[in-house]
C-alpha cells in the first residue's frame, strides 16, 4: 500500500466519522429529514460538476434509474436513519450498529447472490464487529427521551440503515 493510499483512507475515515458528528448535532436543529436533504444536496453540487468535467454525463443519463436508486438505498435513506438515531444515542452507539454494515452485506449477498460465507469471513465479520465493540463501549450511552425518539426507535433506524447500505452494496454487485 503506497502513502498516499493510507492518507486517502485516513482522510476517508476522518470525513465519515465527522459525519456521525455533524448529524448529532444538526439533527436536533435541522431535523433529520432536512439535515439529509442538505447533506445530499451539497453532495450533489459538489458531485455533479466534477461528473460533467470528466466526461461521465452521458452514463449519467443512460443510467439514471438505477444511479437513482442506489443514491437513494445507499445514501438519503441511510443519513435520515442516522439522523433520527441521533436524537436518542450517542456517535459512539451509532458507530457500532455502523459496523453491522458487513455483516448485513455478507448475509443478504449470501440469500440473495448465492455468495458462499467461508470460516474465513464469517471470522473476518465477528473479529471486525468486535474491534469496533472494543474500541466504542466505553463512549456508548442513550439519552432516552430526548426529543421524542426512543432508544428502541433509534437502534432499529440504525440497523435500518446498515440494513440499507448491504442491500445497496449487493444491488449494485448484481447489475
Amino acid at each position: 500500500m503506497k502513502a498516499i493510499d493510507i492518507g486517502e483512507l485516513l482522510l476517508l475515515a476522518a470525513l465519515w466519522g465527522a459525519s456521525f458528528l455533524f448529524m448529532r448535532l444538526g439533527a436536533a436543529e435541522f431535523g433529520p429529514v432536512t439535515l439529509s436533504a442538505l447533506r445530499v444536496g451539497l453532495a450533489t453540487l459538489v458531485l455533479l460538476p466534477l461528473l460533467f468535467w470528466r466526461g461521465q454525463a452521458a452514463v449519467l443519463r443512460a443510467h439514471w434509474r438505477p444511479i437513482a436508486f442506489v443514491g437513494v438505498v445507499n445514501s438519503a435513506l441511510p443519513f435520515v436513519l442516522f439522523s433520527i438515531a441521533a436524537l436518542a444515542i450517542n456517535a459512539g452507539l451509532s458507530s457500532i450498529f455502523n459496523a453491522t454494515a458487513p455483516l448485513w452485506g455478507a448475509l443478504i449477498a449470501w440469500l440473495w447472490l448465492g455468495d458462499r460465507l467461508t470460516r474465513t469471513r464469517v471470522i473476518g465479520l465477528a473479529l471486525g464487529f468486535a474491534g469496533v465493540l472494543w474500541l466504542a463501549w466505553d463512549t456508548a450511552s442513550f439519552k432516552p427521551g430526548e426529543h421524542g425518539v426512543s432508544a428502541a426507535v433509534a437502534i432499529a433506524a440504525c440497523l435500518g440503515a446498515t440494513l440499507c447500505y448491504g442491500f445497496a452494496a449487493n444491488y449494485t454487485k448484481r447489475q
